[in-house]
Order: C-alpha cells, then sequence, then structure tokens
C-alpha cells in the first residue's frame, strides 16, 4: 500500500558554482505556524484506553471519541505549554494511522463526517506569512512548519483512509467536495517542502477516488497555474500564445525575476526596465536565447522595435549593459540574421555606433564597436558609405547651426545688456 513519503526532502546542499550561494549567507532554517490560540487555562485531554484493549464492538464508538479529542489545535510556537496534551494527541494520532491501516469494519458511515472534520481542523488554517518576498526554494532554507509533528500524522491517517479498500467514494462524496479541494489546494502556498509533498498525495488520490471532482480539480489547477505546458511545439498552440502574453511577459515586473526568467520580445519591450541594470542584462540575454531559435519570418517582424532598443543598450553609459548589447554581433546566428536584414537593421545602429566609438568613456566597448561597425561595413559597404557620409554631413550642419545660435543669442544679449547698463547709469545719475 503506497503512503506519501515521511521525510522531508533535502534542502541542506548548496551548489558551489551558484553566484549566489557564495556571495550569500546561509539562512538560520526557521519555523513559523498557524495554530494560534488565546492565553488562557491549558488544554485538558481526557485519556481514553487504547483501540486495541477494548472489545471489537465497542471500537467504533471508541474510534469516533479518538477523532473528536483530535481535533483540539496546539500553540507549537509556544515550546513549553501542554506538552503531556501534545504527546497524548501525537500517540493518539499514531494509534489511528495504524488502526485504520489494519483493521476491518472501522468505516463505518458514522465515521466519514468525523475522518474529514478532524483532517479539516488540522490541516485547514491560515498560512503565516513569508519571511522573505525573494524566497528563493534552490538557495534559501524554508520556514518549516512547528505544528508538523502532530500535521504530519493527519496526513499520513488521511492517506490511508483514502487508500482504504473499504473506503466507499460515495459515501465520501457528500464530505469531500469542491470546496475540501479549493481549501486544499490554497495549502500549495506553504512554505514547508513536506507538506506540499504530502498534498501532492492526497490530490492524486482524490482525483483516482472521486470521478465527479476531476474536471474541477483540473479547471482549478488551470486557474492556479492558467497553463501547464509541458514542452513547445512548432506550431504553438493558441493557448501557448495566450500565456506568454498574459503570464510570462507580465512575470518581467516583479522583483522576483531572477528567479523564473524565460521567453518573449515585443512584450519584452513593452516592460523594458529603465532604472535598473541588472534586470537590463538579464533582459538581454533573455532576449539572445529567444533570437537563438527564432525564425527568420518572425525575426523579420520585430527586427526594427527589437533594434530600436539595442540601441539604446549599446549607447548606455552602463559597461555591463552596452558589453552585453554588443555581444549579439558574436552569435553566428543572429549575425545570419542582422545581415540578411542589414538594409533595415544598419540605418537603426548607425549612428549610436558611430557617435559611441568617438566619445564612449569604456575603451573596451569602443573596441567592440569598432568591431560591430567592421562587420556593417563588410555586410554592406555601399550603405555603409551613405550612412558614413549622412552623419558626418548631419554633424556638420549641427555644428554650423550651434554656432549660428550662439552668435544669434550674443546679438540679441549684447543690446540688452547695453541697454540694462544705460538704464543703471540713468538710474545712478538721478
Amino acid at each position: 500500500m503506497s503512503s506519501a513519503p515521511t521525510t522531508p526532502p533535502s534542502v541542506d546542499k548548496v551548489d558551489g558554482f551558484s553566484r549566489k550561494s557564495v556571495r550569500k549567507a546561509r539562512q538560520k532554517r526557521s519555523q513559523s505556524s498557524s495554530q494560534f490560540r488565546s492565553q488562557g487555562k491549558p488544554i485538558e485531554l481526557t485519556p481514553l484506553p487504547l483501540l486495541k484493549d477494548v472489545p471489537s464492538s465497542e471500537q467504533p464508538e471508541l474510534f469516533l471519541k479518538k477523532l473528536q479529542q483530535c481535533c483540539v489545535i496546539f500553540d507549537f510556537m509556544d515550546t513549553l505549554s501542554d506538552l503531556k496534551m501534545k504527546e497524548y494527541k501525537r500517540s493518539t494520532l499514531n494509534e489511528l494511522v495504524d488502526y485504520i491501516t489494519i483493521s476491518r469494519g472501522c468505516l463505518t458511515e458514522q465515521t466519514y463526517p468525523e475522518v474529514v472534520r478532524m483532517v479539516s481542523c488540522n490541516i485547514f488554517r491560515t498560512l503565516p506569512p513569508s519571511d522573505s518576498n525573494e524566497f528563493d526554494p534552490e538557495e534559501d532554507e524554508p520556514t518549516l512548519e512547528a505544528s508538523w509533528p502532530h500535521l504530519q500524522l493527519v496526513y499520513e491517517f488521511f492517506i490511508r483512509f483514502l487508500e482504504s479498500q473499504e473506503f466507499q467514494p460515495s459515501i465520501a462524496k457528500k464530505y469531500i467536495d469542491q470546496k475540501f479541494v479549493l481549501q486544499l489546494l490554497e495549502l500549495f502556498d506553504s512554505e514547508d517542502p513536506r507538506e506540499r509533498d504530502y498534498l501532492k498525495t492526497v490530490l492524486h488520490r482524490i482525483y483516482g477516488k472521486f470521478l465527479g471532482l476531476r474536471a474541477f480539480i483540473r479547471k482549478q489547477i488551470n486557474n492556479i497555474f492558467l497553463s501547464i505546458i509541458n514542452g513547445f511545439a512548432l506550431p504553438l498552440k493558441a493557448e501557448h500564445k495566450q500565456f506568454l502574453v498574459k503570464v510570462l511577459i507580465p512575470l518581467h515586473t516583479v522583483r522576483s525575476l531572477s528567479l523564473f526568467h524565460a521567453q518573449v520580445i515585443r512584450g519584452l519591450m513593452k516592460f523594458w526596465p529603465k532604472t535598473c541594470s541588472q534586470k537590463e542584462v538579464m533582459f538581454l540575454g533573455e532576449l539572445e536565447e529567444i533570437l537563438d531559435v527564432i525564425e527568420p519570418s518572425q525575426f523579420v517582424k520585430i527586427q526594427e522595435p527589437l533594434f530600436k532598443q539595442i540601441a539604446k543598450c549599446v549607447s548606455s553609459p552602463h559597461f555591463q549593459v552596452a558589453e552585453r548589447a554588443l555581444y549579439y554581433w558574436n552569435n553566428e546566428y543572429i549575425m545570419s540574421l542582422i545581415e540578411e536584414n542589414s538594409n533595415v537593421i544598419l540605418p537603426i545602429m548607425f549612428s549610436s555606433l558611430y557617435r559611441i566609438s568617438k566619445e564612449h568613456w569604456n575603451p573596451a566597448i569602443v573596441a567592440l564597436v569598432y568591431n560591430v561597425l567592421k562587420a556593417f561595413m563588410e555586410m554592406n559597404s555601399t550603405m555603409f558609405d551613405e550612412l558614413t557620409a549622412t552623419y558626418k554631413s548631419d554633424q556638420k550642419k549641427k555644428k554650423n547651426l550651434e554656432s549660428v545660435m550662439i552668435r544669434l543669442e550674443d546679438y540679441l544679449i549684447l543690446p540688452l545688456l547695453s541697454c540694462k547698463c544705460h538704464f543703471f547709469r540713468v538710474k545712478i545719475n538721478k
């Protein structure tokens, strides 16, 4: 008989090659609990005899009483309170797990509502707030549920209940309904990986036992994740495109982008960061991954807004942003796309590249820009020469215009100054 794992997944490994693990000190594993009660008298539970010590005719009634006792919730954040009663409940839960596993005839119609009530009282709760807004499951220590000594046994009991050969879905469906499933799905927000493992098993068992809930479970999971994709294949399905527009692209606006970043182009243009250079470098890397697999016909559709943005990045005073954008010309496939469309891309990029080659503060960036200009010259020498001549002519006109404006300012300002001085002289004479 299968059951959920009873040991938590390993969370103590650190990748020595991860930048984050090098620069970030290991966080101490913390505990939290969603179980709270007001300060009052200690909880007292009346000890009951063991199920194996009473006649079989009395066991069903005693079983119900023990289920009712296990509905009592303790405060595990207070490690010194109710120690005796906490241990009594733990031993009772262990007894219930064994009883439902080996006994026959224990699942009467009266037990179903009591079982679901006990499970609901223990597992359905408001989860504690996260300690970190940028929790990384691969690097950070999870917050463990303090009440796990009881909670684990409740999950074990419920799984044995669902897996029992005597289990009757026709009776259980009155109590394990759509509301129950929704509350179960909300618990997947738990930071404790042990609880999430049990939840997966419980949800799987419910999905297998209750045919009438299957469509509802799929719909609710789809509402949570919006789309479940095993892998992309061409041509892309309509729901995959919708997922891209409604989910993946907006995800690029959140602070925890580094935890999941991965796909897009026009959307990236829309949400391109303006004040965070680190994000900008990440976006450029993401764009390169997309361009590595983009079809030439699709590249033509986005080349103008794409290279207008790349031109801005190349002009960035931030060294890493400019460098990351210029590395595009080291990618053979992207270079082939640029060459095929150089008549469109070269005019977009030329003025920024030419200006940077003369003005940028970083010599490494200047060297990369010269390489890009050389590549463009080899791709389309005729257009390159025309753009060079036009750029120089425009710069000359700009300088002449600036000179004219300076002379015009002198022409306007000097008479004004002369008048002002005359005014002061008249004032003084008076």
